[in-house]
This record gives structure tokens, sequence and C-alpha cells, in this order.
């Protein structure tokens, strides 16, 4: 069925979870499904699914949040996987006025340090109580049984427990009656979502309500999704993109059909397959997953041929985004339908829900111009913006005056839009820091610091994100590098060896290091040394940089977010503590040129040292010393 009587706009409300009934309620949306869960089979020859229409979405939400009880505001941590009974408790957490905390659950033996993200959430967010399966919940009980972690045990035993299975049939007693609507109102905390961890210990952001739909409602602009979209992602629905996108397809009528990020890495192919099968219309992916897909999504071969021509927003996001890496995928897939087109580079952040821009529908077909080998994010002449909230304000600013740059300087992102977020839970001077600035020498509002470093270019100014602040590696010569640069060099130096997005450029000192990690584990010393003087005369030649410390590792060593990014603050500390598994390490004498042997891993730095006491807390400390 089509739906194109359907106004786009309509019904506009204050907070998402407002839509859901309305929707609900229309004759042509009760059957449609809303959401469908993908789960494939270990041997990629067949799949099974399971679909939630928009009246049963509302109806069984609405029931599971009479089965709550709780107090309004209460906060409620989610400990859940993937799928369908996440989405359902998401959505429930909200019409029953809860403030929801979705996070992945850890394995409840709570073995090989596996835990200390649920302790820094546990210890931050206070939760009155955890939502889980029930058999998880009997895990968690056999372990505090026996459990000598007191903390742990500790921040476990003061939650109610409440099985998902439970109030999903609802066998529990309702002890109170709910008005007509109970949720959040916009000027309610609406949800506390965690930062990433790219450049740092993931940070509770606290989001209102009103800051979330006002998010969504200016991505469903921008990206132009109604009732006909048909939305694919496999992205982890705990936070960001995949979170926010859970939402998206609720305000804009679309249906999404999700899949696990594990379901996806073990293979790609599946992606392109939903996207063929459900003839998808946008797609949200981290741009590591192109030439990912490249490399192994065996688009030649399986059952089901693949056919892209439906696809309208194939949207990036994660910086940086790379010419060559969409221009690869563009060749390879062009004769199965891609159109150019649909690519849409894109920029969020949690610290504005999750959504800020898009450089899509500039007129240019695709054929975005380039700034030292990236594709726009932005584009922030206002005729083009017309498809965006009109309220959102980005600028790049001199991160150190706060003083506005001009066009074709680089500087940090700052943001001023209705989705900003509160600020973070229990850090309040980090706050200060983040979420109120202003412009120097301007009457202007608050901005968020994102962070990010970026520039404007062009007479269409067009926004480049090249990379974040604090990871940026500075020359002797003054000259400053993006280590994602270092990383990619260092990676085409040997593609059928390295595992792509699996390297990590940092500085320690005055020394550049590189960690790469083999695509197999190779015995021969020779080899590897060959591996390692390959990367650094790689990098001398294409970036004119000279590498002190070049490290081999065995695959998946490497400390990642959820969301792939890699994290080179965990990297440096998980190497300076002894705890990347090596294969190879070799110094680098940048005088005489000649390769030598390194037997201690980096030479410490006292003040190095004392910079990641303070930002690391105890907890933290442990979990960067486990296998991360």
């Amino acid at each position: 069925m089509k739906y194109e009587n359907y106004d786009p706009c309509f019904p506009e409300q204050p907070v998402v979870d407002l839509y859901l009934p309305v929707w609900a309620k229309l004759p042509a949306f009760k059957h449609k499904p809303a959401f469908i869960w993908v789960e494939d089979s270990p041997d990629g020859v067949s799949s099974c699914s399971s679909s939630l229409t928009y009246e049963q979405l509302n109806n069984t939400v609405q029931s599971i949040s009479e089965q709550l009880q709780l107090q309004r505001g209460d906060t409620v941590v989610i400990l859940c996987a993937p799928g369908l009974d996440l989405v359902e408790i998401i959505f429930a957490c909200k019409r029953a006025g809860l403030l929801a905390v979705p996070i992945i659950p850890p394995h409840p033996s709570f073995a090989n340090d596996n835990y200390h993200h649920l302790v820094r959430v546990l210890s931050q967010t206070r939760p009155k109580a955890a939502l889980a399966l029930r058999g998880y919940i009997d895990h968690v009980r056999l372990y505090l049984s026996s459990s000598t972690n007191k903390r742990l045990s500790e921040l476990l035993q003061k939650l109610q427990w409440i099985p998902i299975e439970e109030i999903k049939a609802g066998k529990v007693n309702v002890q109170r009656n709910l008005s007509s609507y109970n949720g959040c109102k916009p000027d309610d905390l609406y949800l506390i979502q965690y930062t990433s961890g790219a450049t740092g210990i993931p940070k509770p952001v606290l989001l209102t309500a009103g800051a979330a739909a006002h998010n969504v409602r200016t991505a469903r602009k921008a990206y132009d999704l109604h009732p006909n979209s048909v939305i694919v992602s496999w992205l982890p629905q705990y936070h960001d993109c995949g979170l926010m996108f859970l939402l998206l397809t609720v305000i804009s009528g679309a249906t999404c059909v999700l899949t696990s990020p594990t379901a996806f890495i073990n293979r790609p192919r599946l992606w392109l397959e939903l996207i063929t099968q459900y003839k998808a219309t946008c797609t949200p992916v981290p741009s590591f997953t192109l030439p990912l897909v490249v490399k192994r999504g065996g688009f030649e071969t399986g059952i089901i041929p693949i056919r892209l021509w439906s696809m309208k927003n194939l949207i990036i996001i994660n910086e940086p985004i790379y010419k060559a890496a969409i221009e690869e995928f563009i060749e390879v897939f062009k004769p199965f339908g891609l159109n150019p087109a649909c690519i849409s580079p894109s920029y969020g952040l949690a610290e504005n829900c999750t959504f800020v821009s898009t450089a899509w529908r500039s007129g240019n077909n695709g054929n975005f111009p380039i700034y030292n080998k990236l594709l726009p994010s932005a584009r922030l002449q206002a005729s083009s913006r017309q498809y965006e909230e009109e309220d959102i304000e980005i600028l790049v600013v001199n991160e150190e005056t706060h003083e506005l740059v001009d066009d074709g300087i680089e500087g940090e992102i700052w943001i001023s839009s209705p989705s900003n977020a509160n600020g973070y839970l229990s850090h309040p001077s980090l706050t200060r820091e983040v979420f109120n600035v202003r412009i120097k020498n301007k009457l202007t509002g608050n901005f968020v610091r994102t962070g990010d470093r970026g520039i404007v270019i062009g007479q269409d100014r067009y926004l480049y994100v090249i990379g974040r602040c604090s990871d940026i590696i500075k020359l002797s010569n003054r000259r400053e590098i993006h280590p994602h640069y270092v990383e990619t060099t260092a990676y085409n130096s040997s593609p059928n060896l390295l595992r792509p997005g699996c390297l990590a450029a940092f500085q320690v000192s005055t020394t550049i290091v590189i960690v790469a990690e083999l695509q197999k584990t190779q015995s021969d010393a020779d080899f590897s040394r060959k591996i390692c003087e390959e990367i650094r005369k790689s990098v001398i030649e294409e970036e004119q940089i000279e590498v002190g410390l070049v490290v081999l590792v065995k695959s998946s060593h490497l400390p990642k977010t959820t969301s792939g990014k890699i994290q080179r603050w965990a990297a440096k500390y998980k190497l300076k503590e002894g705890g990347m598994n090596v294969i190879m390490q070799m110094k680098f004498d940048n005088h005489a040129r000649n390769l030598t042997l390194f037997n201690a891993i980096i030479p410490g730095n006292e003040e190095e040292d004392k910079r990641m006491k303070i930002s690391v807390g105890e907890e933290d400390h442990l979990s960067l010393r486990s296998s991360l």
C-alpha cells in the first residue's frame, strides 16, 4: 500500500511518543509494519523475521507502561539485547514518564572485567529499577549468591528487577491508574545516552523530550522521510544514530527493518540483502561500512541477487568521510542499481541528541567538492538549508580564543540548537565548559562545543568535519595532522595484510606511534618486520611524517566504540600498560634512520601519566586494564 495521501508533516507533536497513537488509529496504518526484526542464520542461507505493526506497538507500549509500577520521573536502566523487545521497552518507558538508560547488557557472569561500564552507569544514574529478560535476571541472582565483588553486588542488589516477559504478559498487578497520557512533557528529562567513548571515558548525556522531538523532526525534513520510507539499520539501538532512528521511524510513519551489529559484522552481505528484499529507501551506516562491504560483502555471490535501485538516502555517519571510499563503493555497486545521488554525508553527536546536518540535496547529484580527501557533512549557505530547521546555528570557532574564524581556516565546530542536550549528568564543571559557551565579543546565546575540528570552504560554504580536536598530532615544525590521515596511509601500505579500520595513530611526547592489527598472525619475524618498514615508508612519502614506533598486534585487540570508532586514547593507555597482544614492535631511529627492535613498549611520560590518572577513575582504570 502507498501512503501518498498522508502528509509527512502531519501530525506534528511536542514529544515523540505522541506520534505513535495517532498513526496507530489511522486505518491505513493499523496494520502497517513499524519495525521488522531480522535474525540472520549462522550459515547465511536463511533468516527469520518478526514484526510489529503500528497498532501492535502502540497497544504493547500502553500495556507495558501501565505495568511499570514506578513513579513518574524515576530512572530505569534497560538491559536488553537488540530486538523488538528493546524497541517496545524504550517507548513504554517514555509513555510511563520514566527516564530511560538503555545500555548493552554485559554477560551476567560478570567475568573478564566486562562489567565496568555497567558499574559506571549504575553509580552515575542511580536507577530505581532494571528491565531485563527473566533468564538474565536469574543469572544475576545466581551471581549475587556467590559474588565476592562487593561494589558490583551492592549496586545490583539495590535495583528492583523487572522481567520484561511478565510486564509484556500483564502479570504485574497494577496498583495505580494512569491518566490519558502520563508520559514525558517537552521539558522533562527523556533519556540518558552515553557518549561513544571515542575520545574519553563515556559520559552520560541528559536529553529532554522536547530536544529529542526537535532533533528527529529536523532529521526527517533533512532526509525527506515519510510514510513510504523504508529504513534498514544494523546500528546499536542504545544510543546515537541507532537509537534516534527508532524515534525517527515513528514520527515519519515509516517502516524500519532492524538487525544486530553482530549479524552485520559476521556477514556484511546481510545489509545489502535487507536493502534488496525490503526495497529500502534509507540506511544509516558508519563510514567504515563502505570499504568493509566492498572487501567482504560477497555481493556477486549468494542466493539473493543484490538490487539497490530503491535507495534514496545512504547516510554516512562518523567522520572522516573519504571521497575515495565513496567513489570505490559507487563504482562497485552502480551496476547493482545504486544511484550516486543517494550518498548523504552527514554529521551528528550525542550532545545534540544525534543529528546535526547533512550535505545531501546540495544539487550536485552526489558530486561533492572535496577538501583534503574528505567529503563535506553540511552546506551552510542559507538557501541550501531550506529542508532543515531555521533555529540551528553551526559555527567554526577558534578553540582557544572563542572567536569566530574566517572561512578557509580550521577551528572547533560549535552548535546552537533546540536539540542541544541539557548537559552531562554529575559533571557540572564539564557541562559549563561544553554546553554553556558563548562567542567572544558577540551577543549570542549558548553554544555546545563539539570537540570536532572543522572548516568551511567555498561560496556554497560546505562544512567539512576533519577530526577530533583532542586527537590532533602536533609536530615539531608547528604543523598539525589528524591521525586518520596517518592511519589510512599506513593501512594502504599493506591492505591485504592489515585489518581495515583497525589502526591507531597517536603521539607520546614527541614520538609518533602507529598500532595496527594484522589480519592473520604471522610467525615469521622477517615478514612482520617488512610490514613495519612499509608502514613507516608510506607515511613518510605520503604525509611527510617520521614515525617513531610501529606496533603490530593480533586481531580484535584495538579498543573500539560500539559504532566502530577507534579509541585512540584507550589504545595509547592499553599499550603503555602492556595490555596489547603484540606480534612485532619496531622503533625507528629518526636521525640515522636505522631500524632497531624496541624492547620497551613506550617510554614513560610523567605529564601524560598524570593527565590520564585525572581523567580516568578507579573503575575505568580496571576497565582499561581489561581487554576492552
